[in-house]
């Protein structure tokens, strides 16, 4: 189901709740909400309303991944961006890193497993913005 998108700043600032596998509705409506939007590239479940951690964002080819439980393990090569979001009204500069060891869970055969994916340049800097939505950090 396409959801509306949360500006609410006191639902955006709290920081969400790990992620279990009953959580696969919010994870597709993320993916439906994400590919409806033309100015989405990323969306956090708190951004439609679930205060759990589950992103989604658009990969290279622009195809819709899905990360349960994400956070950063590594981090390298460090420049600051201004990042819009869709969430809030003007853009922010923030520190982001260019290069980045994501763990994270997948959603396969009904159970949640771990994966580790580098990333770098755009899926970088937008999964960093999901994971501070996931935080309760506002860009």
């Amino acid at each position: 189901m396409i959801r509306e998108i949360v500006t609410d700043e006191e639902i955006l600032s709290k920081p969400c709740e790990t992620a279990t596998a009953e959580d696969a509705a919010i994870a597709d409506d993320l993916v439906e909400t994400l590919l409806a939007s033309d100015e989405a590239m990323c969306l956090a479940a708190n951004q439609i309303g679930e205060t759990r951690r589950v992103i989604a964002y658009l990969n290279d080819a622009g195809r819709p991944q899905v990360m349960y439980n994400p956070r950063i393990a590594q981090k390298l090569k460090p420049y600051t961006a201004v990042e819009a979001c869709l969430s809030r009204e003007e853009p922010t500069a923030v520190t982001r890193y260019d290069w980045v060891r994501v763990s994270y869970e997948v959603l396969a055969d009904g159970k949640l497993i771990e994966r580790k994916k580098k990333l770098e340049g755009n899926a970088a800097q937008a999964v960093q913005h999901m994971i501070d939505h996931c935080e309760g950090i506002l860009v």
